[in-house]
């Protein structure tokens, strides 16, 4: 109650700027539903905490200013991750970390310019209709069991970089097709706008290095190749010559 009261208080006051991280680690807590109505935010970061189930919500709550969302570990299911991207009509920047729960992220947005994901699990990432997205950032990303996380990249005209695609991790797709080795790549299966590309790659895995030709062929006018070598993965004394050579892009 107190919380939900200082949360109030802050809308009152026009807050713009909030970082909200809960402390010590209980997933259990609920985030006080106020936040949802603090209308003046133009920046937003939660941080351990379960969010507020949203069915419930008002269908006129949004955030008509919001430009920077942040969640770190914070419990939510797919529809409430959807239910405040629908209603950040200009969010530029989306940044999700430590991402411990079943999710799927469907971009549909006219804003966003920029999504970065760290040491997180997705069941899916689909570029839906993201006509303004630029960046979509991947990084230290991971399995849960077999299962990898697909990429799908639908309307993203503007994508310029792309990474890290790591095919231990994710899965690349286009429509119905899944990018696999050896896959005839076609104009349904090419990102001409992407410029920067970044790929982990285990050496010791020949799937990985079968996949390279094939991934490079769906972004054809790519001018900056980042390449990260898996060092803990190499096999053999060629691919730990050849990897002993290659520093891990920045």
């Amino acid at each position: 109650g107190l919380l939900a009261r200082w949360l109030q208080i802050l809308a009152v006051k026009g807050i713009q700027d909030l970082v909200l991280v809960n402390r010590p680690w209980a997933l259990d807590f609920v985030i006080p539903s106020t936040f949802l109505g603090m209308t003046t935010l133009t920046r937003l970061y939660l941080g351990l905490w379960k969010f507020p189930d949203t069915a419930g919500v008002r269908r006129s709550t949004c955030f008509p200013n919001l430009l920077e969302l942040g969640l770190c570990c914070v419990f939510m299911e797919s529809k409430d991750l959807d239910f405040i991207l629908d209603r950040s009509p200009v969010l530029e920047k989306l940044c999700v970390h430590g991402n411990l729960f079943k999710l799927s992220l469907c971009l549909v947005s006219q804003s966003l310019r920029c999504v970065k994901i760290t040491g997180s699990f997705f069941e899916e990432i689909a570029l839906v209709d993201a006509p303004c997205l630029e960046r979509l950032i991947l990084t230290g990303c991971w399995t849960r069991g077999a299962v990898c996380t697909k990429v799908k990249i639908g309307h993203a005209p503007k994508l310029h970089s792309l990474g890290y695609m790591d095919p231990g991790s994710h899965v690349l797709e286009f429509g119905n097709t899944v990018i696999k080795a050896g896959t005839k790549v076609s104009p349904s299966t090419k990102v001409p706008s992407v410029r920067i590309l970044a790929l982990e790659v285990r050496c010791g895995g020949r799937n990985d290095v079968k996949m390279i030709p094939t991934v490079l062929r769906c972004f054809p006018n790519v001018e900056t190749l980042h390449i990260k070598v898996n060092l803990k993965k190499v096999a053999n004394p060629l691919a730990r010559t050849l990897s002993s050579g290659m520093s891990p892009a920045p």
